[in-house]
C-alpha cells in the first residue's frame, strides 16, 4: 500500500495541490480496500492485488484529465447521506448543505410541510429535506430527464419517497399545487465567467445546470419568484442559492414582488450565498 500512496503522489504532483492529493489518496485507497482512514495508516504494508493496481491506475488517469473524483467513484456524501452522481448532474456542494440546514432551522415548528425543489439535479436538496421531514410532501422539478433518472435512483437508494417531475421553469406553470416551501439552486453563472471556472467543473459538470446568458443573469430567479407568487401558501417561504455577486439584486427582485422578511446570508467562506423570503 505504501507503494500505491507514493505512486498517487508522483503521478498527481504538479496537477493538484498537496492537500488535494492527500485527500484523493485516502479516498481512492479506501475505495480499493474498504479501509477507514485509521486502518490505511496502520496497514501500509498491505500488498495490492493486480486487479487493485489496475483499478488504481484507471482512477489516476481520470484524475490526470481533471475528472472530478465524485464522478470517478460515482458517488458523494451530502448531509450524511450517500448520493449517486454522474455527468448528468452537478456534484452537491457544502454551500448547498448550508442552505438545507437553514431550511431545517426555519421549519422547526411544523415539519409536515409541502416542499418544492426547482432544478433538483441529483435530488440532494429534496431527498435531504424528506429525510429530515418524514411527514413532508416533497416534489422536485428538473428540465433534464437524465438528471431525474439519477434523482429517482438516489431517492430509492436512501429509502425515501419524493415526487419527481420533468418541468422547465421558464415555461408557464399550469399546476394548481400550493407549497409551504419552495427552494431552488438554479443556474446562475454568466456565460462570460466560463474562463474563471476550473477545468474539473467546466469540462465535466452539466452546463445547463451552471450557466445563464451574460445579458440576463437573473433569468431563473425572475421566473421562480413569479412561480412562488402564484404557488406559495400565505406565509410560505422561498429559499435560493445565489451567485455571490448577485445577492442584492435578487433581494431587490423579491422586494419588488411583494415578499417580506427577506434575509441575505453568507456561506462559511464569507460569500453572499443564500436568500430566504416570506410571502405575506
Amino acid at each position: 500500500m505504501q507503494k500505491a500512496i507514493e505512486h498517487i503522489k508522483n503521478e498527481l504532483t504538479g496537477l493538484y495541490a498537496d492537500t488535494e492529493i492527500r485527500s484523493f489518496t485516502y479516498i481512492l485507497i479506501s475505495r480499493l480496500t474498504g479501509f477507514s482512514h485509521t486502518e490505511i495508516i496502520v496497514n501500509k504494508n498491505t500488498i495490492f492485488s493486480d486487479e487493485q493496481v489496475t483499478l488504481l491506475d484507471r482512477f489516476i488517469e481520470k484524475l490526470k484529465k481533471y475528472t472530478p473524483i465524485q464522478y470517478i467513484l460515482g458517488e458523494c456524501d451530502f448531509m450524511g447521506m450517500k448520493f449517486m452522481v454522474n455527468e448528468a448532474v452537478l456534484i452537491p456542494r457544502p454551500e448547498t448543505e448550508e442552505l438545507v440546514e437553514w431550511i431545517m432551522e426555519s421549519t422547526k415548528n411544523d415539519r409536515s410541510v409541502a416542499v418544492l425543489d426547482i432544478g433538483t439535479g441529483s435530488g440532494c436538496i429534496a431527498i435531504a429535506l424528506k429525510n429530515q421531514f418524514a411527514d413532508a410532501e416533497v416534489t422536485a422539478y428538473d428540465i433534464s430527464s437524465a438528471a431525474l433518472d439519477v434523482a429517482r435512483k438516489n431517492a430509492e437508494l436512501n429509502g425515501l419517497s419524493v415526487h419527481f417531475e420533468q418541468f422547465d421553469v421558464l415555461e408557464v406553470d399550469k399546476s394548481a399545487s400550493l407549497w409551504d416551501i419552495i427552494v431552488s439552486n438554479p443556474p446562475y453563472i454568466p456565460e462570460n465567467e466560463k474562463s474563471e471556472i476550473l477545468p474539473n467543473v467546466l469540462n465535466f459538470e452539466p452546463h445547463v445546470a451552471l450557466f445563464v446568458p451574460e445579458n440576463d443573469p437573473l433569468l431563473f430567479y425572475r421566473h421562480i419568484i413569479k412561480l412562488a407568487q402564484d404557488h406559495l401558501k400565505p406565509q410560505g417561504q422561498l429559499f435560493f442559492e445565489i451567485h455571490r455577486d448577485r445577492g442584492r439584486q435578487v433581494v431587490s427582485l423579491l422586494a419588488a414582488a411583494g415578499f417580506v422578511d427577506i434575509e441575505l446570508r453568507k456561506d462559511l467562506s464569507g460569500n453572499d450565498r443564500m436568500i430566504r423570503a416570506r410571502k405575506p
